[in-house]
């Protein structure tokens, strides 16, 4: 999931910073910085398409996401309404509110109906801030103790969207979770005490081929904690939804599960990542069920750390002693563990193998690729950096560009180094100038990748010929051909040198105030840059209206500012 998040935000890059520049004089009162977590889940759990906006969307990322993710609840619950309206005017105002989505007034009016919904939403969020504990907090489940741990682990390479998709296609839990949710149906009443009546049970436990417990002394409800288990994992998955108090039915997708879009298959298994929490031992006793809570998690974290394999014996007296010491109950919970499941991490292995997370290979357990993916995603859940990435054979341009923008440069050089010993000069230089082709808002990442391609010297000349036909690549073609000597090639021209000033500006605006007018001083004193904006007004940059808006807002001398309002008029109305 993490190489998905990062694709999604440098993806959402761009557009951000413009509505960063937008939003200033058209909604003063908002908090753009806000909309930056709305943007990116809407584009990873509602729509592939970042101008596809529904009114449901903004239901589902402002009710059920930003409060589980967003980082300052009470800036959001502040904010986060009034951010949101301005940015959807921003996309309908700069026409990118494509003809799938909503109308901008039903999408207006949706989110003036759900304010109140969020305000109560985040109430509770911070509700649950100032008051106690959670029941996790300094649990086996507690990621916190192992923070600094996590944050100097060695780099994580995950594996490529494909490989992963194909490994959750195979779990066997989501599959149950199907049948299930199949054989519920549309519009199947529950009870409140028991969901499904003993006949109803029997019918379920067929449907998953479970077989029918003895229950003794309980109840027949009682007696089967992994249907339950599975039911909820249904709901988690969206397979099945309340259609009011007393009624589920089955969501229509449900039986295409697995389905054939990769990223429709890990969503799905991103939003049953969380069922890790069933694996944790169910006892008789309240108390001592609670004493191990968190155990799964506990289990997944300390695998991380030993580099994704451990003994299992030596796991096992690692948990126990934990047990003991974080809890007044823990020993004999754990005892309790024992004697109920045979051994008391029974049930959390089980759990994990069956959501294809771990292997247990004799006394030796280890965290699949697809288990190390949900740890490290947990692990961005819990606010604890941890240095992850695709893994170098499979990452591709786009992801080196991504990832090395935001690594310092030693290390940024160092994975360029890894990624360029499994491919030729020549083709490095075609994936990486391809990548940045077809954005050409992307400043940042063009820049990086023209800086690469740079690196390469003479075997980067013909991925510069080639660049020379991209608009958004030509300055820096032209510029490295001529300085490489190679004949024939074009001089830069005014307009290209134009553009290459116009990149640096949209990136030093992204970076802040203070930066972007540093950017504007390197020009030189204001009669030179007042010379400048008299004819780059001229150029088709994507940005260019938004910088020279920012521009006229934030320079301190008048002259630059009047420049500014002056070639702005003139790009709007020359661009209609």
């Amino acid at each position: 999931m993490t190489d998905r998040i990062e694709a999604a935000a440098a993806e959402l890059r761009p557009l951000l910073q413009e509505f960063l520049l937008w939003a200033p004089e058209r909604a003063p009162d908002s908090d753009p910085d806000l909309v930056g977590h709305v943007a990116l889940w809407h584009r990873l759990t509602t729509s592939g398409e970042i101008g596809s906006w529904r009114r449901k969307d903004l239901r589902t990322v402002l009710l059920d996401r930003i409060p589980n993710v967003v980082d300052d609840p009470e800036r959001a619950a502040a904010g986060m309404i009034p951010a949101v309206r301005a940015y959807l005017a921003f996309l309908s105002d700069t026409g990118r509110l494509d003809e799938s989505s909503d109308s901008i007034a039903e999408l207006l009016t949706e989110l003036e109906d759900i304010e109140d919904d969020f305000a109560d939403v985040m109430d509770a969020v911070l509700a649950e801030d100032d008051g106690e504990p959670d029941e996790d907090e300094g649990g086996l489940g507690d990621f916190e103790p192992f923070a600094d741990a996590l944050s100097n682990l060695p780099t994580i390479r995950l594996r490529p969207d494909a490989e992963l998709a194909e490994a959750a296609r195979a779990v066997p839990l989501i599959g149950a979770a199907r049948d299930l949710a199949v054989w519920v149906g549309t519009e199947r009443t529950v009870g409140e005490e028991n969901l499904l009546t003993d006949d109803e049970i029997r019918q379920a436990l067929a449907a998953l081929r479970m077989p029918e417990p003895d229950p003794g002394e309980r109840s027949l409800a009682e007696a089967v904690p992994e249907l339950w288990n599975i039911w909820n994992l249904a709901v988690d998955l969206e397979f099945l939804t309340p259609v009011g108090e007393d009624t589920v039915s089955v969501d229509a997708d449900t039986a295409e599960w697995p389905f054939e879009d990769d990223e429709d298959v890990l969503d799905a298994w991103t939003l049953g990542l969380h069922s890790i929490d069933y694996g944790d031992p169910e006892l008789d006793d309240e108390e001592l069920t609670a004493a191990l809570g968190g155990l799964t998690r506990g289990l997944l974290v300390r695998l991380l750390l030993a580099g994704g394999e451990r003994p299992l014996p030596e796991l096992r007296d690692e948990l126990a002693r934990a047990a003991a010491e974080l809890d007044d109950l823990g020993s004999e919970a754990w005892a309790a563990a024992a004697a109920r499941h045979g051994d008391p991490l029974g049930p959390s292995l089980t759990w994990l193998g069956g959501y294809g997370m771990v292997t247990v290979d004799g006394e030796t357990v280890r965290l699949t690729p697809l288990g190390v993916e949900g740890v490290i995603h947990l692990v961005d859940d819990a606010d604890i950096d941890v240095d992850a990435r695709p893994a170098i054979d499979a990452m591709s341009a786009l992801d080196l560009l991504a990832f090395s923008a935001e690594l310092p440069e030693e290390a940024a050089d160092a994975e360029f180094a890894a990624w360029m010993e499994l491919r030729e000069p020549e083709q490095a230089a075609d994936e990486l100038l391809a990548a940045v082709a077809e954005d050409d808002a992307d400043a940042l990442l063009r820049v990086q990748a023209a800086s690469m391609v740079g690196a390469l010297g003479r075997a980067a000349v013909p991925a510069w010929r080639k660049a020379l036909e991209v608009p958004s690549l030509r300055p820096y073609a032209a510029t490295h051909l001529t300085q490489l000597g190679v004949e024939g090639a074009p001089e830069p021209t005014q307009a290209d040198t134009h553009w290459l000033i116009l990149d640096m500006w949209t990136i030093s605006a992204g970076l802040g105030r203070q930066e972007f007018i540093r950017s504007l001083h390197d020009i030189g004193p204001a009669p030179q840059l007042c010379g400048l904006l008299d004819v780059i007004w001229r150029v088709p940059h994507p940005h260019l209206e938004e910088l020279l808006e920012a521009i006229a807002q934030a320079h301190p001398d008048k002259q630059v500012t009047k420049a500014a309002r002056r070639a702005l008029f003139k790009t709007r109305s020359t661009r209609g």
